[in-house]
């Protein structure tokens, strides 16, 4: 039985980017062939439409571009992404980077400016306060060796 690895839904394909559209990666395809892949995007499961405001994580709080707070909303996601993770047995995650939800290390400022800073997005560091282990899309090919 392969080892099941949380992913970002973007990653794949989908179009759950706060824009609408997605973050696909090539190399998710080889991982296939390793790891039984159970998608995630903790901001559609918390209730976000797609397309939405996007968002940037200031302090304990998730702010939308024109002010609105949407903490409650990337709370339930990570909740939620945590269940699926516990479900299925993954202890590896393989997460889009800088993201308010799933960035692992480094995030956004919540300035809208590129600026990013030290930091995780609400479900990646849920996730890693659970025992998950977060890799980040410039880290994929360390899934693959």
């Amino acid at each position: 039985m392969k080892e099941q690895l949380l992913i970002s839904a973007c990653l794949l394909g989908r179009n759950c980017k706060y824009s609408g559209g997605n973050n696909y990666h090539p190399l998710t395809e080889a991982l296939r062939d390793r790891y039984e892949l159970v998608p995630v995007c903790p901001e559609c499961m918390g209730g976000l439409p797609i397309p939405h405001d996007p968002s940037e994580r200031v302090g304990d709080r998730v702010l939308s571009r024109a002010g609105a707070d949407v903490t409650t909303e990337f709370t339930k996601g990570a909740e939620l992404a945590l269940r699926r993770a516990r479900q299925t047995g993954a202890k590896l995650a393989l997460l889009k980077e800088r993201s308010p939800s799933c960035g692992f290390g480094a995030i956004y400022d919540g300035t809208f400016t590129g600026t990013v800073v030290p930091g995780n997005g609400v479900a990646a560091d849920l996730l890693a306060k659970n025992g998950l282990t977060i890799y980040g899309e410039s880290r994929i090919e360390e899934l693959l060796k």
